[in-house]
């Protein structure tokens, strides 16, 4: 049986290339760009915008709120009974609609919950969408473009605009 005899520099130099290992792994998973969630239809906001739709037409803010809701069934059938009606993607879209519930859509800019954060005050200050989205309106698929959904993605935001930082703003819920 052969012995290994483990001296504590041996161990150390170990321990910083599992480091190192892990450090080079976690920068390259970063740095791939997320994969959009599967929609329950396709949608093109590339196409919709080239139409004249406005972001703020389709996605609506109540009470200033966190999250953006997503447009009525009957605002898109109002177009849809109609237009496309034939495409097997507009067909599954009237059959969801159809059923008086919500479509399933999967949000793609998701802030964890212990982040408090409001619309309102941004779209006040004049932030634009695309600040925070990217270039949606020349998008088919979204996906996650920008590090909005990071506190360095804030930061970097609030500091340009000389606005407060403090902790309190977003890490403490609105009463």
């Amino acid at each position: 049986m052969r012995k290994v005899i483990t001296s504590p520099r041996r161990i150390v130099g170990l321990l910083a290339m599992v480091l190192l290992g892990t450090l080079v792994l976690r920068a390259s998973a970063a740095q791939q760009a997320p994969l959009p969630p599967v929609q329950p239809v396709p949608y093109s906001h590339k196409t919709h915008v080239a139409l004249g739709l406005d972001c703020r037409g389709c996605h609506i803010n109540p009470d200033g709120g966190k999250l953006m809701t997503y447009p009525l069934n009957a605002l898109c059938m109002a177009c849809h009974r109609t237009v496309a009606a034939e495409r097997p993607s507009i067909q599954k879209l009237t059959t969801l609609a159809g059923t008086g519930a919500p479509i399933p859509w999967a949000r793609v800019y998701k802030l964890p919950d212990y982040v408090f954060w409001e619309h309102a005050p941004h779209l006040k200050a004049g932030v634009t969408c695309a600040e925070c989205h990217g270039a949606v309106p020349d998008r088919d698929v979204i996906t996650v473009e920008t590090n909005i959904l990071t506190m360095a993605g804030c930061l970097a935001c609030h500091n340009k605009r000389q606005v407060f930082t403090d902790c309190v703003h977003c890490h403490e819920p609105r009463q």
